[in-house]
């Protein structure tokens, strides 16, 4: 009999002892699911500002036309020309077109650009846009982002949110920074990629810009991250300042090369325009 109790003990110990170690297994389990939802878990936001165009003209007070400048591509051909912006059954259009005054202006091409400089920034939040745009040989809308303060380029960022070239069915998403321009650090992290859309309809085109990353997303995909990371090298992660919206059809260049005028004007349609701010 004291051997069969001896015996009893022992299961009832090596059953306990196994119940004891799955309970710490299961937990630490639990944990380990809880730490993992909570470092991917989407970040929230605060909708701070909107922009449906239902006026018949643009809002002055969130938007200024783009000013010209030879210094860059982007901003050549760059006009306040009224034929250049309209707003137009709940949209904004913005054009690119050959110019046919000459007496006024010598360019061979105008565009029309608004931005939110001094008037409506994001310094960690969201912006979405959903836009339609146009084809040509030599267009090159974009939807993109600059700092609001006076910092030389590229040392403060710049967001590229959508840039669309010609006939391309692909937008880019990219990243330029002191980092990835000046000291060529293109692939670490990579800073952009493409991403397929709609031709023919309207899509939507968005960027996160938190503490340790900026996110990419075209319609709701959030497919591309560029994070900040340890490196000795100067200027990997500038966001940490306010940055200003910019909305422009832009005309030839030496990446989207030259336009065929006969494909001319073109246009991209804004539908609406959205900035959050983050919750932490």
């Amino acid at each position: 009999p004291f051997r069969l109790y001896i015996q009893q003990q022992i299961v009832l110990y090596r059953t306990t002892n196994l119940q004891m170690k799955l309970s710490t297994i299961i937990l630490t389990l639990l944990l380990g699911a809880s730490s993992v939802t909570a470092q991917t878990a989407k970040p929230k936001y605060r909708l701070t500002w909107q922009d449906h165009f239902r006026g018949k003209t643009f809002d002055s007070r969130s938007w200024t036309k783009i000013p010209r400048s030879a210094s860059a591509d982007w901003k050549r051909y760059m006009s306040p020309a009224d034929s250049l912006y309209d707003v137009r059954k709940g949209k904004l259009i913005l054009r690119g077109a050959v110019n046919t005054n000459l007496d006024a202006d010598t360019a061979q091409f105008v565009t029309g650009g608004l931005y939110t400089k001094h008037k409506r920034t994001v310094k960690y939040g969201k912006v979405e846009v959903r836009a339609k745009l146009g084809r040509a040989q030599g267009a090159w809308p974009a939807i993109w982002m600059l700092p609001d303060v006076d910092i030389q380029w590229p040392h403060g960022g710049e967001i590229d949110i959508m840039e669309h070239l010609n006939h391309d069915s692909i937008v880019y998403q990219t990243i330029h920074t002191n980092y990835t321009v000046r000291l060529k650090q293109t692939d670490n992290p990579p800073h952009g990629k493409t991403h397929p859309i709609d031709r023919d309809g309207f899509n939507t085109y968005a960027v996160e810009l938190l503490h340790d990353s900026i996110v990419f997303s075209v319609n709701g995909d959030r497919y591309f991250t560029y994070p900040r990371i340890q490196t000795d090298k100067e200027g990997q992660y500038p966001f940490d300042r306010p940055y200003y919206l910019l909305i422009d059809m832009q005309t030839e260049g030496s990446w989207v090369g030259k336009a065929i005028k006969s494909e001319l004007p073109v246009e991209m349609e804004i539908d609406w325009v959205k900035m959050y701010d983050l919750v932490e």
